[in-house]
């Protein structure tokens, strides 16, 4: 595989300015927003709140004026990202009822976190059934929180609940991840005031009422690292376009280690395969560590590798299950709890397939490519979560790939 590849906007910044559009009032227009499903069901999920949402290509309109608080139990469900709709909604309208999240299947994903930011703000939380009922009818307060876990979902809830809030909350062992600057950016540029996205502390001062805004959502690393390792894997060279390096350093390094030879140039990466890939050892962290989501990837790469590699995962308790998949191709995989050992290099042979989530999915076709024969994986619906046109745009590269219908 060889060629350039365009990097699309970020699936995890992308969701959360969209809910965030919820806090304002008026007309937004968010740009460089990818055409993914988990967007779709997205937008779903505010039409039903009462927001207007227009999307074509890679343009979104929003338009919030009048809200109302309960959202539709199967767009819930089928999509954890929206249970950020919670602090958006408790801040502007005191109240929220929202269906237990779905998503993935990738391990125990507990809500405790944020639902605990928003008690110390002042909300009352309470089961009903399979919804949440948060309350809030004399509005927020600002608190000092402090996570047990630095969670992307919880830093980015609290702090949109905040903006509202009276006082000034500070957000302690928040999260980190480059996303979660882009909603500070984007909240500020509707009248909020954020400081310290991409930081441990984050400080929130609450304002009355926030209007709209313009937005560009930035690039999405993960996607830039899946076809960086498509081409890794498959012994290519090619370069991904429209990115930003900084957010990529984890994994940059990591293929470094491995042999390849990579060259960044303003906003292009691009990466030529050794002919004799070194095995590698990666522990899985909250940013800056080497991401989650670019684990089972990177595992998919280890099979072409010479010698052992060994990977843990510390962040998802169940993220391994896609290695039955795997070793049906011919991968040499062990596991034992949160650690994998990937023996290499090992000639891989096309079979069926299933993709039981989004990036297991891409692991999956990134092991495939670099497969004799042909592969055939069902569970494409996982895949569309999270990649817009993957087949066109590994066509690019060289790849033979096609979708069935």
């Amino acid at each position: 595989m060889q060629g350039e590849v365009q990097i699309g906007g970020a699936k995890n910044s992308a969701l959360k300015l969209m809910v965030a559009a919820l806090l304002g009032q008026g007309a937004f227009c968010l740009e460089n927003v990818p055409h993914i499903t988990d967007v779709c069901t997205m937008a779903e999920v505010l039409e039903s709140l009462g927001a207007r949402v227009r999307f074509n290509a890679q343009r979104m309109e929003i338009e919030v004026n009048a809200l109302q608080g309960r959202t539709p139990e199967h767009l819930v469900k089928s999509m954890r990202a929206s249970v950020q709709v919670m602090g958006p909604l408790l801040a502007r309208l005191g109240w929220v009822e929202v269906a237990l999240p779905g998503g993935c299947a990738i391990g125990r994903r507990p809500l405790d976190i944020h639902l605990s930011g928003l008690q110390q703000m002042g909300a009352s939380i309470a089961l009903n059934g399979e919804r949440l009922v948060a309350r809030a009818p004399r509005g927020l307060r600002g608190a000092d929180i402090t996570f047990r876990y630095p969670s992307v979902g919880a830093t980015e809830n609290i702090m949109m609940a905040a903006v509202l809030a009276k006082g000034e909350t500070v957000i302690r062992n928040a999260a980190r991840e480059p996303e979660i600057a882009d909603v500070q950016a984007f909240l500020n540029a509707m009248g909020a005031r954020v400081t310290g996205a991409g930081t441990e502390v984050i400080r929130i001062e609450g304002v009355g009422e926030l209007g709209c805004a313009n937005f560009v959502v930035m690039p999405d690393r993960i996607e830039a690292g899946t076809y960086l390792l498509a081409l890794l894997t498959t012994g290519g060279a090619g370069t991904v376009c429209s990115v930003r390096p900084e957010h990529l350093s984890p994994l940059l390094n990591a293929v470094r280690s491995m042999g390849a030879e990579i060259a960044v140039d303003g906003d292009r990466i691009s990466v030529a395969a050794p002919k004799r890939l070194r095995p590698f050892g990666l522990v899985t962290r909250p940013y800056p560590g080497f991401p989650t989501d670019l684990q089972p990837q990177m595992v998919a790469a280890a099979t072409q590798a010479h010698g052992r590699s060994e990977l843990r995962e510390t962040v998802f308790d169940q993220r391994f299950g896609y290695l039955t998949e795997l070793r049906k191709l011919g991968a040499v995989a062990r596991q034992k709890g949160q650690v994998v050992a990937i023996h290499g290099p090992t000639k891989l042979h096309g079979t069926r397939l299933e993709a039981g989530d989004l990036r297991a999915g891409a692991a999956l076709v990134v092991a495939a490519l670099a497969a004799e024969g042909q592969s055939l994986i069902h569970g494409s619906q996982h895949i569309d979560r999270g990649y817009e046109a993957l087949e066109r745009k590994l066509s690019g590269l060289g790849a033979r790939i096609r979708r069935v219908e």
